[in-house]
């Protein structure tokens, strides 16, 4: 029970005692008052009727005798009155039944006067000549009675009332900061630090704000710090101190992880000689500042025709690796790329169109990142040789289909539901047991098994990463791949599932009818949450609000800031592939090592991806991971 609720009861209960207090000495009180009026009444009466009827029973005037009496009875104060007659025996009575009006059988029931009468004898001088008995109509007691109880009972209800109103409107104030102090903590548990709560006017709750509003910031400072640490790591490693653009080093990863994933795009290297003539005019100085400027206008330009990365990776070579462009938009890039360049060129006081080369090759099935670069640089080179702005190296391997074939044989696979699965399983890094299965799609196409390496650049192509998402999952509720294993499932969602807005409705509605929610966990790229952040927090509070679980996937790829951990609050994260890249580099584990220290202080279980064998994982040991992942445990299709 809450402290509200067991202060109210306190008061509630007293208030009721005082109540029923003042209840029971009020009706006391008018009880022995009415008894002792009745009794009043009656002696007065008495005393008055036996002299009235002295004389007439002197004289046996019987009929004036009858008179008298009945002028008394009529009244209707009385119940009975019986007048005995000693000379002859002869006795008269009147009664008059109890009904009373306007009270309570209950309450008349309880005989709360009990009878009252008196008896007398009628003298004249020493001879007894009549006896009068009169008994008391206890009517107007139980009238009176009752209307004062109904009054003091509704004007105390009243006040009760009210009373109850003013004790929760004050209790409500004076506990608000209990109030606010349980929220605070109980955020702080989930790791979570909001505003500081506003000093209360009660000195003893005072020190306690303060003490809370304290911790509270004293924690969002340690985990600031940490996201702060990881940045500086990242900026210290992976970024050009003079361009701010990434490094050779962070596009190599790039360029890894990218071709171990579906995608599809191009490799640009270039080359500007230019900025060696810069260098001999003015110096470093002079060509750093112009690096800057043109830095600038790359970033600022080229990531709305595509996305991608730009690097800095000699003094005057960049490259820019586009990981989702079709030919079209690579074109698009590459004339724009030439726009800028010259631009800055002519700025600078030299010729356009000179003394800088592109090279450009683009990303086909099964290519290693050797491949890829020694490609584009093949390219440069024969921009080089024959005096060109740029090169191009047409690579593109025939396909299996064009545009509107995929389209349609997508659709197909997807509505007939022509899957095929496999999962891989993600390992405890103290015990080996398996912590969850992620879980892989292939299509059926044409009686072919196709694999999502080829498949999954033409769903994010033509947008239809949403309807693959229901019918993937439509799919394992009805093949039962969750009742199969006790481990849970991880199901990847596509970037168009978490922008579409009629997607988050759809899957609280699996949810909500699905037997094995608690055991599905629902993982969401880091890109798309950075770009989507909005969406992406509505869709985490639906999985959690069904007992899913949310997992982020690729975390650590991006150079932003780590901050939506601490908003999204997911129950794991999956180290992008580039820390396995970057531990061969030997600065791997500590920008690894500071990420652990950010999701273990948020509680959020950490696990390592692109493991190939078990030296490698060795090197990972010192670190406090929770689980592992890679090709150490290849996939393999499920067992049903």
């Amino acid at each position: 029970m809450t402290l509200f609720r067991q202060i109210n009861s306190l008061l509630f209960g007293l208030f009721l005692i005082v109540m029923i207090s003042l209840v029971y000495f009020q009706f006391t009180q008018a009880r022995d008052f009415m008894n002792r009026q009745m009794e009043s009444d009656l002696n007065n009466t008495m005393t008055s009727l036996g002299l009235m009827l002295q004389p007439h029973v002197e004289t046996g005037d019987l009929v004036s005798a009858e008179t008298l009496v009945n002028v008394i009875f009529e009244g209707g104060f009385y119940r009975r009155v019986t007048l005995k007659w000693l000379a002859d025996g002869k006795e008269q009575t009147w009664e008059n039944p109890v009904k009373i009006e306007g009270v309570p059988q209950w309450l008349i029931d309880l005989d709360v006067f009990g009878v009252q009468k008196k008896q007398s004898t009628i003298t004249s001088g020493w001879m007894q000549l009549a006896t009068l008995e009169v008994e008391a109509h206890p009517a107007l007691g139980y009238q009176q009675l009752w209307r004062v109880m109904n009054d003091t009972v509704m004007i105390l209800s009243l006040l009760f009332i009210l009373s109850v109103f003013i004790i929760r409107f004050r209790l409500n104030l004076i506990l608000k900061p209990l109030h606010d102090i349980a929220r605070q903590a109980k955020e702080i548990g989930q790791r979570k630090f909001g505003e500081a709560i506003d000093t209360p006017k009660t000195s003893e709750l005072k020190d306690l704000v303060d003490a809370v509003n304290s911790m509270s910031g004293q924690l969002k400072q340690v985990f600031t710090s940490l996201d702060q640490e990881v940045n500086e790591l990242k900026y210290d490693k992976l970024v050009d101190q003079v361009s701010t653009l990434p490094n050779r080093q962070y596009l190599s990863a790039q360029i890894n992880n990218w071709l171990n994933e579906p995608g599809y795009g191009a490799l640009i290297l270039a080359s500007f000689d230019w900025l060696d003539d810069i260098h001999s005019k003015y110096g470093y100085q002079g060509r750093d500042q112009i690096i800057k400027v043109l830095s600038a206008r790359l970033k600022e330009e080229l990531p709305d025709i595509a996305e991608g990365v730009i690097a800095r990776i000699t003094n005057t070579e960049f490259a820019f690796l586009l990981t989702k462009a079709e030919h079209h938009q690579v074109e698009t890039y590459l004339q724009t790329l030439i726009r800028i360049i010259n631009q800055e060129i002519t700025k600078a006081g030299c010729i356009a169109n000179t003394r800088f080369s592109l090279g450009v090759s683009q990303r086909i099935a099964d290519m290693q990142p050797s491949d890829l670069l020694s490609q584009s640089d093949n390219a440069l080179q024969q921009a080089r040789k024959e005096g060109k702005v740029s090169h191009w190296i047409d690579a593109e391997q025939p396909q299996k289909f064009n545009r509107e074939q995929w389209r349609s044989k997508l659709l197909e696979a997807i509505n007939n539901n022509d899957f095929t699965f496999q999962w891989q399983a993600v390992n405890n890094m103290q015990s080996d047991a398996i912590m969850q299965r992620e879980l892989y799609c292939r299509l059926n196409i044409e009686d072919k098994v196709i694999n999502a390496s080829e498949f999954m650049p033409f769903i994010e192509l033509l947008s239809l990463g949403g309807q693959l998402d229901r019918c993937l999952l439509a799919a394992i509720e009805k093949q039962n791949f969750v009742s199969i294993t006790n481990e849970p499932i991880a199901i990847n969602l596509t970037h168009d599932s978490l922008q579409e807005p009629d997607f988050v409705p759809w899957l609280q509605e699996f949810l909500s009818r699905s037997q094995y929610a608690s055991l599905m966990l629902f993982e969401i790229p880091e890109s798309a949450l950075i770009g989507s952040f909005e969406q992406c927090h509505k869709l985490a509070e639906v999985i959690r609000l069904n007992g899913a679980k949310i997992g982020i996937d690729h975390c650590g790829r991006q150079m932003g800031s780590l901050d939506y951990l601490q908003k999204i609050q997911p129950h794991y994260i999956k180290l992008d592939q580039s820390f396995a890249f970057y531990e061969k580099l030997d600065h791997g584990n500590e920008m690894c090592r500071a990420l652990v220290n950010i999701a273990k202080g948020l509680n959020i279980e950490v696990i390592i991806t692109g493991i190939e064998d078990k030296e490698q994982l060795q090197h990972f040991t010192s670190l406090r991971v929770d689980g592992y992942q890679g090709y150490i445990s290849a996939p393999e299709a499920p067992i049903l």
